[in-house]
């Protein structure tokens, strides 16, 4: 299979657990960018079972509290995308955890959308 994050090599692993697994992201919008990655191959976060959720879950957290002792952010966008019109561009899924610190932007009103200034306006 080519999908790469069904081949992630053993030396990117941050975290993990019997069901998934957590690497820095290649491309980060901010320092510390993880992805949380189910070992199992499937694209949709609905598509998860209720194990993988849980697991899911763990990661996420041990995640961030690795994150926290490492670069000590000042927030996080935890997002999913789900499909390639939501922007999904690898049909695996994949959930980021972005650490957000004070300054990063200059209005952090509407989360990550401010991030990159191709992103649309927030308008709340």
């Amino acid at each position: 299979m080519s999908c790469i994050f069904c081949n992630l090599n053993n030396r990117d692993i941050i975290l993990e657990n019997n069901l998934i697994r957590a690497i820095y992201d290649r491309y980060p919008v901010n320092e510390g960018h993880m992805l949380i990655i189910p070992k199992r191959h499937f694209s949709s976060f609905f598509s998860a079972t209720e194990e993988e959720v849980a697991a899911i879950y763990d990661i996420l957290h041990k995640a961030k509290d690795h994150l926290d002792d490492k670069y000590q952010p000042d927030g996080y966008n935890v997002g999913i995308n789900i499909g390639r019109v939501a922007g999904q561009t690898i049909m695996h899924l994949h959930i980021h955890l972005i650490p957000r610190y004070e300054g990063d932007v200059e209005d952090p009103r509407g989360g990550v959308r401010h991030l990159k200034e191709e992103l649309v306006p927030y308008k709340g």
